[in-house]
């Protein structure tokens, strides 16, 4: 599941960042409201977690630009602001939910994944296609045709990552806090290692993984 994560406070936006992706999100995110705007209309995400007092654009005229163009976004607005009228506004401008900080992080993941339950969400993010290969993330399934492949969960976790991120580059870094979180580290050498088993696996079903190394700055996923 896609995530944009708009919000100024840069320590919040990194802790939000690393538990989300710890359960499986794969989030971008942004502390300034024109770039959030922009990367909003791309398209390209399920969910929008969005402050309300941004530089540059504020919370609820973004949110007004997005509804203005009817994306299929669901947005959760995460604000200091508890006051009835402010929630209302949130609410009547198109806000999803709404929740007020301080907040537990287990209410955002509950409430996030209650805004996944609803009806009309994009069907494209439970399955990603690329070349002859699909990635199942309900599932937790990468098939060649109908082979299913037996990969270990760290090589599960690269080839999700990757695959969910296609067409940009991805470091070994981010990959290593993706396998084993903030608080662990996967080396470079155990990242190509996996990388190496997994294309074996893969080949051996008769599909070809479509992950390039790009020296010096990460891996990318290319593929139609």
């Amino acid at each position: 599941m896609k995530l944009l994560l708009i919000e100024d406070s840069a320590s919040l936006r990194r802790s939000l960042r690393i538990g989300l992706e710890n359960l499986g999100f794969t989030i971008d995110e942004t502390g300034d409201g024109a770039e959030g705007l922009s990367m909003a209309m791309s398209g390209e995400y399920e969910l929008i977690v969005l402050d309300l007092m941004l530089p540059s654009i504020d919370g609820i005229t973004l949110l007004q630009t997005i509804r203005a163009k009817q994306l299929d976004v669901r947005v959760l607005i995460l604000s200091a602001k508890q006051e009835p009228e402010d929630r209302v506004r949130g609410l009547l401008t198109g806000a999803d939910d709404y929740l007020t900080k301080p907040f537990s992080f287990d209410e955002l993941h509950a409430r996030l994944l209650n805004l996944t339950r609803r009806g009309n969400l994009k069907a494209k993010s439970d399955v990603i296609y690329i070349n002859s290969l699909a990635l199942n993330l309900q599932l937790k399934l990468l098939q060649v045709g109908d082979t299913v492949i037996d990969l270990t969960p760290n090589e599960y976790k690269i080839v999700e990552c990757l695959f969910s991120n296609q067409n940009k580059v991805i470091t070994a870094e981010k990959l290593s806090s993706y396998i084993a979180g903030q608080y662990d580290l996967v080396s470079k050498n155990s990242i190509e290692a996996h990388l190496s088993s997994a294309r074996k696996k893969v080949r051996a079903a008769g599909g070809e993984l479509p992950i390039q190394t790009k020296r010096g700055f990460g891996y990318i996923v290319q593929g139609k």
